[in-house]
């Protein structure tokens, strides 16, 4: 009995001892705090890269708004026409970029110089703000965020009877709303 009893004795001993190092926790404890160390750096990148994204954004459409600024938000037309020069092409282009990166409305105002009749020009006024519309419609932007009128001859922004002047009429004007 006593041979039963020493070697319980050392089986509980081993056991004890085994129980003991599982228990102890301290490559538990480590694991864990590695495991947060390692959370705590991933999200400080992680948030890190949403700034520069955010940034980056910003820049964008920083640049969007800079280059729409500069083209102006006035397209000119020839003589009796509601096509699209070139010129006013490229500056629609830009706004038309803008208008991607924005959910803002506008509104496209025609206007003619003072040849024809009223009701003429009004017309005419009309087919030059919905010229714009449409291709900015053809190339993305909601017709539902596009409001156009037109002044015809009633708002000239030149006021005289030469071909400066009527040039300087024959426009749309991009307003946001």
């Amino acid at each position: 009995m006593k041979h039963l009893s020493t070697a319980s004795k050392t089986v509980a001993l081993l056991f004890s001892a085994a129980l003991l190092v599982a228990c102890t926790g301290s490559d538990t404890k480590k694991e864990d705090e590695e495991a947060a160390r390692l959370a705590e750096e991933q999200a400080a990148i992680y948030e890190a890269q949403q700034i520069a994204q955010q940034a980056e954004q910003s820049a964008e459409l920083a640049g969007l708004e800079e280059a729409a600024a500069a083209v102006g938000n006035v397209f000119y037309f020839e003589y009796d026409s509601s096509t699209l020069t070139p010129e006013a092409l490229s500056a629609v282009d830009a706004h038309i970029a803008l208008l991607h990166r924005n959910t803002e409305n506008i509104r496209l105002e025609g206007h003619t110089d003072e040849r024809g009749t009223r009701e003429y020009n009004m017309a005419l006024g009309e087919r030059r703000a919905n010229s714009v519309r449409d291709y900015m419609v053809a190339n993305g932007i909601s017709s539902l965020r596009i409001e156009t009128i037109s002044y015809g001859e009633e708002r000239p922004l030149a006021y005289g009877s030469g071909e400066a002047s009527w040039a300087e009429n024959r426009r749309v004007v991009l307003k946001p709303q």
